[in-house]
């Protein structure tokens, strides 16, 4: 009964987030204890070995009609990091990674990673998550103009020079030509060598662990592609994890039975026990 509220409990985070940019789901791993051999007890299978020229100890000869199983215990929840959809918002500060890799972002806890680019701009220019936390460049935090600035599939960021130094100016969507673009940096795109270990922080970030290992840059030739105008949905399918919830009630209901018709018949037995 206990794994299956460790189960319940990871369906229901799962569900909670369907809608959470980003999001990837739990999956919890339990694991048997050993089965024990079940023997019948009313033959006398024990043969005993005390005289000289036979192997010291006992055999126990009495047959074996099966097997019992002793239950089973959670063994990990880990996260599967698959691909989620993609959608198109159109929002240029709304940028997917298409691919392994995660965003960097400054918090008061040191660098955490996400997959949530659901980005918008500070008061102060700079590329912040809805929590408020600095997005990071390969050159630290971004800096960006309104309406002067596009993303690349490299994860580039350019701008038109012509509107560049001009922070007073509210530059319009519809007079940017981009005729003078001029990179003004880059988006910085990090992995781990083991991705399930990752820790989840909240606020749909993660921190690296000494089994995951330490995080590093992600090179050209495996970088995932950057879409701005996309989100990345989370990897949830809400019917699947409906059908896993049934099942977990079911079987939390099925042995919430069993322990109560053993707790009715040992009550049984007493009760003959005292009479006698």
């Amino acid at each position: 009964m206990n794994a299956q509220q460790h189960r319940m409990d990871a369906i229901a985070n799962n569900l909670a987030n369907v809608d959470t940019v980003g999001y990837k789901r739990d999956v919890a791993v339990h694991k048997a204890f050993p089965e024990l051999l079940i023997r019948r007890m009313t033959d006398d299978g024990i043969v005993q070995f005390p005289y000289r020229n036979q192997p010291i100890g006992s055999v126990d000869t009495s047959p074996v009609v099966g097997k019992l199983g002793s239950g089973v215990e959670q063994n990990e929840v880990f996260t599967i990091f698959e691909q989620g959809a993609v959608q198109q918002t159109e929002n240029p500060f709304d940028v997917a990674l298409d691919g392994e890799g995660f965003f960097v972002v400054q918090t008061p806890y040191g660098e955490r990673y996400t997959r949530n680019g659901s980005f918008v701009l500070g008061s102060e220019g700079m590329l912040l998550t809805q929590q408020g936390f600095p997005v990071l460049g390969d050159d630290g935090p971004i800096r960006l103009q309104l309406n002067n600035f596009v993303i690349d599939q490299g994860g580039k960021i350019f701008a038109n020079s012509r509107f560049l130094n001009q922070d007073d100016r509210l530059v319009q969507a519809q007079e940017n030509e981009w005729d003078q673009t001029v990179q003004i940096g880059r988006l910085r795109i990090v992995d781990v060598s083991e991705s399930r270990y990752l820790q989840k922080q909240g606020q749909n970030l993660w921190g690296s662990t000494w089994e995951s290992g330490d995080a590093f840059d992600v090179v050209d030739a495996n970088r995932p592609r950057a879409l701005q105008g996309f989100l990345e949905k989370a990897n949830v399918n809400p019917v699947t994890e409906m059908v896993q919830m049934i099942e977990v009630n079911r079987a939390y209901e099925a042995n919430q039975k069993v322990i109560q018709t053993q707790d009715q018949n040992t009550g049984r037995l007493l009760s003959e026990v005292l009479r006698v």
